[in-house]
């Protein structure tokens, strides 16, 4: 079994289409949430994801979607997007959308958009890390939201490490220490590299890979233009911040 984690998408059909040309049909695609948002395919994204991933939890965009939640929060940016996304999102996939849970669990791993518990955390630092620890026994914790992939290790002895994943990489699973992995965005990256991000998980070879790949930008940007959504959603793309 091989698991491919994504997170974020974000409406960005291109780099989710070009994600999944990387995925063999074997493996098990897990989703950290925020479909929609941002982007100008909310709706074929949903539908993809929907198609091909065998568990999805919730994000605060997708959230947003179906009732406001949040909102208030958003920047003007933001904001805009997600009145755009509710004016075009079907009614089928708002109600898809609006029966995934904030959490999934199995003894091996956890999936959650933010945070442990408190799902919607940003989790940028390692007392952010610390209290996620803190707040699962799950020896193994994905997370997105913050659009930059990396990982940190809690040892044995309490220490946590720390390690950016901005060109990628891979990592093997050491016995004894509990690991938080952010697999990054798919959609939005925000790490500073414009290519994409997702993760490979392989449990039998306890390894993680970040995996970052290039993806038709510039016509995600065309399509943003085409639905007058703000240039700057278009713009961020090129630098990935």
């Amino acid at each position: 079994m091989r698991y491919a984690i994504v997170s974020d998408v974000h409406g960005n059909l291109e780099a989710l289409q070009s994600a999944f040309e990387l995925i063999l049909a074997t493996d098990s695609v897990l989703c950290l949430g925020d479909i929609v948002g941002y982007g100008p395919n909310p709706n074929e994204c949903v539908e993809l994801i929907r198609a091909r991933a065998t568990a999805t939890v919730l994000g605060n965009h997708d959230v947003a979607a179906v009732d406001n939640f949040g909102l208030s929060y958003f920047n003007p940016t933001a904001r805009e997007a997600m009145e755009w996304t509710q004016t075009v999102l079907t009614a089928d996939n708002v109600a898809w959308l609006n029966g995934l849970g904030y959490e999934f669990r199995v003894p091996e791993f956890l999936l959650v958009h933010g945070a442990p518990v408190t799902y919607f955390e940003y989790i940028l630092d390692k007392p952010a890390a610390a209290r996620a620890f803190a707040a699962t026994d799950a020896p193994l914790i994905f997370v997105g939201h913050t659009h930059i992939a990396e990982a940190y290790t809690l040892r044995a002895d309490g220490a946590i490490d720390h390690k950016h994943f901005q060109q990628g990489g891979t990592f093997t699973l050491e016995e004894g220490s509990r690991y938080l992995v952010n697999v990054g965005s798919v959609g939005q990256p925000r790490d500073l590299n414009p290519r994409a991000s997702f993760a490979f998980y392989e449990p039998e070879l306890a390894r993680i890979s970040i995996n970052r790949f290039d993806y038709p930008i510039a016509r995600v940007q065309e399509k943003i233009a085409c639905a007058h959504l703000p240039d700057a959603l278009a713009r961020r793309l090129v630098v990935g911040r």
